[in-house]
């Protein structure tokens, strides 16, 4: 979908060069998914052509309010593992809800993923995309007209035929 819709510029060229890592966890518990956030987190250092991991974990954290506080923990992890400023952490949640908006609000969908999930980034990737990329401030706003324009329908009907489709 993200892919599909061009809603990260940068993802296509590095999902076709096979450096995005796909992880999914049976971690059932916030103490385990830590565990596998700190090895998913070794893996992508050790592995130079990696540019991204996304450690999908269905089985925890599938309410938002519990995946949004839980996030202070994979901060903590950063700093615990000497990463912060070398690996940042993007969230998404197939309820993710920013701060100050209604729950359908088109806003949201820009994170909103069929299973909960945290996307390992390099930092130094993500300077250099922005930095190549002539409007990266704009992409949120693009984002928003994007999803605006087919609607919440089709949006919701995607995610969920994403789900269906990992069965």
């Amino acid at each position: 979908m993200v892919i599909g819709l061009n809603l990260c510029p940068f993802a296509r060229s590095e999902w076709e060069r096979n450096s995005v890592r796909i992880h999914v966890t049976q971690a059932d518990t916030a103490e385990s998914l830590l565990e596998t956030l700190a090895a998913e987190l070794t893996y992508l250092l050790d592995h130079d052509k990696l540019e991204t991991t996304l450690v999908c974990h269905p089985c925890v954290l599938t309410e938002f309010e519990d995946y949004n506080q839980f996030l202070d923990a994979t901060d903590a992890v950063l700093l615990e593992m000497k990463l912060d400023g070398v690996i940042q952490i993007a969230s998404f949640h197939p309820d993710y809800r920013f701060y100050g908006t209604e729950p359908d609000d088109m806003d949201n969908y820009t994170n909103r993923s069929p299973y909960p999930m945290l996307h390992l980034l390099r930092e130094d990737s993500v300077e250099a995309a922005i930095e190549w990329h002539p409007d990266a401030e704009g992409i949120p706003d693009s984002n928003i007209k994007r999803l605006n324009k087919l609607g919440l329908e089709k949006i919701q009907g995607l995610l969920s035929a994403c789900r269906e489709d990992s069965h």
